[in-house]
């Protein structure tokens, strides 16, 4: 369905709040909380129109439920395998991938022509923003319930987080430090979209960019180029010899 209608009179009404209760599984009250969240700031500039304060708010709010949660499953871990277990079920990216598997990408609001917003991850942002309006719409306990019915339980396989590595600057560092390579981060570009700026950040070993990443932080840039590093050098561990893959050809 194409979600510039649901703000036109046809789909404002009955058709939205059904599309969202596919979703939420549950019949929203506050509908105009939802529209919100499902909006993107390309497309509406106002702060009470898009859904960056609602990101806020879901934010912080998630990081409660799912350290809430992580303390009573795991009653004997200490609080650096928490903290770092509550840092992989955040992460921007698996927020992202849940949010495009639950069907928000359908369903949100942005400017599709915004060639920039392809590598973000505006829709792991527009989920944040989801939980955020639950909260407010329902309460703390049924925004928690939620949360682990739809997000945790169904997305968030417990014992692959335990073993993941999601520090991709941390492998890539150890691995260089291993091996006497020097590695840096640069930022190539620094430039203004939609009002947010976007940098690309340029993973460099020896002097030669290895990965190019690009987001609306440096920090997110710097991982993106440093996993993008990672998967072409065939980085597992620090002991891995890390050749440079290269593409096959025909003879």
């Amino acid at each position: 369905m194409d979600f510039f209608k649901f703000f036109s009179g046809k789909y404002s009404g009955s058709a939205f709040k059904k599309e969202l209760k596919n979703i939420l599984g549950f019949k929203p009250v506050n509908v105009s909380l939802y529209k919100t969240a499902l909006t993107h700031r390309s497309i509406r500039e106002g702060i009470d129109e898009n859904n960056e304060r609602l990101e806020y708010l879901g934010d912080a709010v998630l990081s409660a439920m799912i350290a809430d949660y992580l303390f009573k499953r795991y009653p004997y871990k200490e609080e650096g395998f928490l903290t770092e277990m509550r840092s992989k079920m955040v992460n921007r990216q698996q927020l992202n991938d849940i949010a495009i598997r639950m069907g928000l990408k359908k369903i949100t609001l942005y400017n599709k022509m915004d060639g920039s917003l392809k590598v973000s991850q505006i829709f792991g942002n527009t989920l944040e923003a989801l939980v955020g309006a639950i909260f407010l719409d329902h309460g703390y306990k049924k925004a928690a319930r939620w949360v682990q019915e739809y997000i945790i339980l169904p997305h968030m396989f417990m014992d692959d987080l335990e073993t993941l590595e999601i520090n991709h600057k941390n492998k890539l560092y150890g691995w260089a430090n291993k091996n006497g390579k020097v590695l840096e981060f640069e930022t190539l570009n620094e430039k203004l979209e939609n009002g947010r700026r976007l940098f690309t950040v340029a993973a460099v070993l020896d002097g030669r960019s290895i990965g190019v990443g690009k987001a609306f932080n440096k920090k997110d840039a710097s991982q993106i180029a440093a996993q993008l590093a990672v998967e072409k050098l065939g980085i597992v561990n620090a002991d891995s010899i890390g050749e440079e893959k290269q593409e096959k050809t025909e003879p």
